[in-house]
Order: C-alpha cells, then structure tokens, then sequence
C-alpha cells in the first residue's frame, strides 16, 4: 500500500517535523518548504469529466514552472519562492512579466484550478494560528489557520490540514468572506519516484482533488483531478 504523504504545487518531499508541538509558523514553514526541496520534472493532465488539459511541472530550488497546454501551444508561468512571498510570473513571448492581480481568482482552462491555488500564497500570509489536531482519514494532523492580510484574491480565511509526522499538508479549505467555503483541495495519492543525493526515499504527488464548492450549501459543485504520471527517469526533459 502506498504511504500517503501528500503534497501540491505543491508540494512534494516528505520531511518530519522536529518537535512533538511545534507552533503553527513551524509547522506552515514546513509545508511550504515541501515545494523548494524536490529536484523532479513532474507531467500529467488536469481533468474535469471528459476534458483532460496536459500540464507539467518543472522544480528547481525555490523556482516551480508550471505549464498547460491551450490553444496549441504551452501556457508557461514561473513561481518564484522566498522565505516571506511567493512571486507569481506570466511568460508571454519568452519574456517573464508579473501576473496581474486581478486575474488571480480565474479558472486555469476551464478547470477548478485557479491562478491563486496554483501559487498556493496562502502558505505566505503571516500570523498562522495552531487551532488545534484532527484527522485526515486515518492521518493525524495539525488544522492551521491562515487569514488574508489584504483584499486581493477569492480567499479570506484558508485552513489547511498538516501530517504531523511528514510534515506535508493533507487537506486545505478556502472560505469567503462571508465564512462560505469556496474550494477544497485533498491529497489523493503520492508516489515514490526513488532516493534523493542523500539516500532518502522521495515521494511527490500523483493525484490531487481540488473541487469547487457551492457556498451557498457547501457542497461539490464541480471537481477536478490533477494526476501526474510517474518521471520514466531521474530527470526527464519536459516541455520547455
């Protein structure tokens, strides 16, 4: 049986938390951390029902580029990642310009992903608070909440779910400011793609569900998955 890690953008490289009660800064900086750890070329499909949009994934230190195909041709956009933000890029014409903020909160080709879930900047607004432990299915894990500093993007107050031993998220919820939920995301799958430099097994994410919810009853009204196939290779060359 596969061990559920989890992870997005995420995003991918297990890694256990040094205290048996860190605090919700401890516990968030690691989760983020997650995503500037793995050295991996990921490509997969995001798919909504019978539509299937190919996207790939390129990480590099603290750089992610993330693509999809439309129209043709591959939609590139760059996240650069630091310690206190996460930069959001738009590649246009083999030139990288800032993506505008107002185009955070649309639809990736239709789908339940936004430009804003792809950043995952949620994971940079300060003054995380530790509101206690609960379950993920059968994983305990540390419910963090995170509350927007500003007034840009869909999201006021997220809450994302931690492994308490990989130190990985497992769930993450976004809510409105009216406290409606918006948008789910759930770590379905991860899978092991072999031993980093240090010897030390590596697992990243093969499928996560990211489904937008009705606020107005908090239900699913929409789903998609996004499923990476596993690298054929320790570095494999993906579209550029």
């Amino acid at each position: 049986m596969k061990k559920l890690l989890g992870v997005i953008t995420a995003l991918f490289c297990s890694m256990a938390l040094a205290q048996d009660e860190p605090t919700a800064e401890q516990i968030i900086g690691g989760a983020k951390m997650l995503a500037a750890l793995q050295q991996a070329d990921l490509e997969g499909d995001m798919c909504r029902g019978r539509d299937k949009v190919p996207v790939a994934l390129f990480l590099r230190n603290k750089d992610i580029q993330f693509q999809y195909w439309q129209n043709q041709a591959w939609q590139k956009f760059h996240l650069r990642m630091n310690d206190d933000v996460c930069d959001l890029f738009e590649m246009i014409n083999e030139k990288q310009t800032n993506f505008p903020a107002k185009r955070l909160a649309t639809p990736i080709a239709g789908m339940d992903l936004s430009y804003e879930d792809l950043a995952m900047r949620f994971f940079y607004w300060k003054n995380p608070i530790l509101e206690g432990s609960e379950r993920v299915g059968v994983h305990n894990c540390w419910k963090i909440r995170l509350n927007n500093p500003g007034q840009g993007g869909a999201y006021q107050v997220m809450y994302v779910w931690v492994h308490q031993k990989y130190g990985s998220f497992m769930k993450i919820e976004g809510f409105n400011r009216e406290g409606q939920i918006l948008k789910r995301f759930e770590v379905i799958e991860v899978m092991n793609i072999g031993k980093n430099a240090s010897g030390q097994e590596v697992y990243t994410l093969e499928q996560m569900d990211v489904s937008t919810m009705n606020p107005a009853n908090g239900r699913v009204a929409s789903q998609t998955k996004l499923i990476f196939r596993k690298p054929t290779k320790a570095s494999p060359k993906g579209p550029r």
